[in-house]
């Protein structure tokens, strides 16, 4: 009785939105995404990028946890917008500055935007989902909701597993090279050369270690063909649907406002 009312207090914690079923937080996260790469303006992934931080404490999700999460994925973003700038074709428009090679336009700085929202706008769902989902929970949801391969759907739970070590491992491959003293100092070249044997060896670690690991689990059974039972249900209730159908039906609105303020550029 105790463990039961343990469980509804608990559940009653989590943001309405973070206690949804994993897959349907997942194909939700797509039918958001997934339309916005149709157009090309900065319009329809702004609205969307909105959205999607107007929904972060119904997940549970912290601005600056999130920020943290998508550093990475705002470097790339920076790339993009440098190479957008400097080797756009499409330079027509009033010119902003014109030094030498560098002629930067208005219709520039209108392609580059969109390409860096759209890239915000479908990458921020998949953050979010991660954020608020177990591993273990998301396959469990995706073999019995999803009808996904057991066997795939347990083998991509471990290889999500492993991404923690590949951090720790990079940082004990650095801290060995610092023990014996190499340091590429101020060199450049040097700096990149080790970079790219550091990575060489961490590849090849992590290769051996995904082989120890596919030995194991084949030989605990996991690739066997007799049906699995499951230890903890994933139910699939009207909530769920309902959210993935909210999702799809905001994604239109971001795709038809663009379109009725006459920005809508198809990338087709």
């Amino acid at each position: 009785m105790t463990g039961t009312v343990e469980r509804g207090v608990e559940r009653r914690a989590t943001p309405v939105l973070a206690r949804r079923n994993p897959a349907a937080k997942l194909a939700a996260a797509l039918l958001f995404s997934l339309p916005l790469i149709a157009t090309l303006d900065p319009v329809a992934p702004a609205v969307a990028v909105a959205v999607e931080l107007a929904v972060l404490p119904l997940f549970g999700v912290r601005p600056l946890a999130l920020l943290r999460r998508a550093a990475p994925l705002l470097l790339s973003i920076a790339g993009t917008l440098v190479t957008l700038l400097l080797f756009a074709a499409d330079r027509s428009g009033t010119v902003l500055l014109d030094a030498g090679p560098v002629l930067l336009t208005t219709g520039v700085l209108w392609t580059a935007l969109g390409m860096a929202l759209r890239v915000v706008a479908i990458a921020l769902p998949g953050l979010i989902v991660l954020s608020t989902t177990d591993p273990t929970d998301l396959a469990d949801a995706l073999i019995q909701n999803a009808r996904i391969s057991p066997r795939f759907a347990i083998g991509a739970l471990a290889a999500f597993r492993m991404v923690p070590l590949l951090t720790d491992e990079w940082r004990t491959l650095a801290a060995a090279r610092r023990a014996r003293g190499v340091d590429a100092g101020r060199n450049p070249a040097a700096a990149v050369r080790i970079f790219v044997s550091a990575a060489f060896a961490l590849l090849v670690g992590a290769i051996r270690r995904g082989v120890r690991l596919a030995t194991a689990m084949d030989a605990r059974g996991f690739d066997a063909r007799t049906p699995r039972t499951v230890a903890r249900r994933q139910s699939f209730r009207y909530p769920d649907a309902l959210l993935m159908v909210a999702a799809a039906g905001l994604s239109a609105a971001a795709l038809a406002i663009s379109v009725l303020t006459g920005v809508f550029r198809p990338i087709i």
